[in-house]
């Protein structure tokens, strides 16, 4: 399965269904009055982090997902149904950038909305719209018989941008062919493809190493990390966001090459990392020595000690070195607490704001925004004369008509309000 941390999708929560004019028709109830029941409110959209998915791959083909709209009200004041929520699952480790639609279908400002790291954590990021009051609750004594219903609220919109971390312990970094997926074959069952040229492995891979019959840690191999990466070279910049979470770096390093070279690979990784996030040069890294099996790679590795007195060498061909290195990422992993999200934002959590409503002229129409008075338009039927009268009255309440004649307004200019259209008088 090919590996896939990012993916944009588009929501579409539920509408709610409509109210409805009805009466009361029993034979022996005389004055019979309104009876119009409620529609049902629209279905949520949820995101649940699921262990048991590992990518975001499901989100490859599938770019658009909607929940179920309410039923519209019935007679006898009786409810609409509901509609059912819609419940997305996706990895652990998941953060979700959301961007709201508006009723003209402009994309708002996108923004960091949640960070799905906790097993079966469930997050709303569309809410489904309310049901349509009946014409049962509009019945005043100077009112006795509405004609009018109010019609479904729409359901939210918006778009996710879904970016996979890896919820790893460990991680192993280092230029192509350095060793990383050789190590990794070695101390767990995982099966990463191995050659002898660059870029073999194109995906991370996650490998579960067992310490003792009760304890284990998740090692992840980052491949791709060359110079420039984290700017965009090579398979970097893709896979960079991965090492962010893991307590310890497993930093490997090419035991085949000459001394010089080796230190400048050394410095190229520890540069990427830091232009890649300024803090992780400070998280715990171990420096590793591969192929001491090789002739000069052991002589090398004297020379280097000496200027690193805790570098390591291994082995993974003789399993040299490897449990001791092992059973040391280990002692770091249990002396530190699980990292926090290296992201300079914070996660935000409101659904439609009750903001206030701002007035803006576009080609001589006056175009009304804010989500109150959107949701009113949207939930007003136009073609009845009382929830017309009704509408006008709460933009008054509102302040949108005394706003409107103040940036001059005339009768017979346009109004703009979620897409519907009407002249001003």
């Amino acid at each position: 399965m090919q590996f896939i941390d990012e993916a944009a999708i588009t929501l579409e929560a539920g509408n709610g269904g409509d109210g409805i004019i009805a009466w009361r028709r029993e034979k022996y109830v005389p004055k019979g009055g309104p009876a119009g029941g409620d529609g049902g409110r629209g279905g949520d959209v949820f995101l649940e982090a699921t262990p048991n998915v590992g990518t975001l791959v499901d989100f490859r083909f599938k770019k658009v997902f909607r929940s179920e709209s309410g039923n519209a009200g019935s007679q006898n004041n009786k409810s609409g149904k509901a509609g059912d929520d819609l419940i997305i699952a996706v990895p652990v480790g998941t953060l979700v950038y959301r961007a709201p639609i508006d009723a003209e279908g402009t994309i708002g400002q996108e923004r960091l909305f949640a960070d799905m790291s906790d097993p079966m954590q469930r997050t709303l990021v569309a809410k489904g719209g309310r049901g349509g009051l009946g014409n049962q609750h509009y019945a005043t004594s100077a009112r006795q018989a509405p004609h009018f219903a109010e019609k479904g609220d729409k359901g939210e919109r918006c778009t996710l941008r879904l970016e996979l971390k890896l919820l790893a312990d460990a991680g192993l970094i280092g230029l192509p062919n350095a060793g990383k997926s050789t190590l990794l074959s070695v101390v767990s069952a995982a099966r990463p493809k191995i050659a002898d040229y660059p870029f073999t492995t194109l995906e991370p891979q996650l490998g579960v190493v067992r310490i003792d019959e009760e304890s284990s840690f998740v090692l992840v191999d980052v491949p791709g990390l060359i110079e420039g990466a984290s700017e965009g070279a090579g398979l970097g910049d893709r896979f960079l966001r991965h090492v962010e979470r893991t307590r310890v770096l497993i930093h490997l390093m090419d035991g085949a090459k000459a001394i010089d070279e080796l230190l400048a690979d050394k410095l190229t990784i520890e540069n990427e990392l830091a232009a890649w996030n300024p803090a992780l040069p400070n998280k715990p890294t171990m420096l590793v020595v591969t192929k001491l099996d090789l002739p000069d790679a052991r002589a090398m590795f004297d020379v280097l000690r000496e200027q690193f007195p805790d570098v390591r060498g291994i082995s993974a061909a003789t399993n040299e070195g490897v449990r001791e290195l092992m059973y040391a990422a280990w002692d770091i992993i249990r002396a530190l607490p699980p990292p926090d999200v290296s992201t300079p934002e914070s996660a935000v959590h409101d659904l439609r704001p009750d903001e206030p409503f701002e007035i803006r002229v576009e080609a001589g129409i006056y175009v009304v925004s804010g989500d109150r008075v959107e949701r009113l338009a949207q939930m007003t039927d136009f073609e009845s004369d009382e929830a017309l009268a009704r509408f006008e009255q709460i933009l008054s309440k509102m302040g949108v008509t005394k706003k409107l004649r103040e940036l001059g307004v005339h009768d017979g200019d346009t109004v703009r309000i979620a897409g519907v259209e009407f002249d001003y008088s």
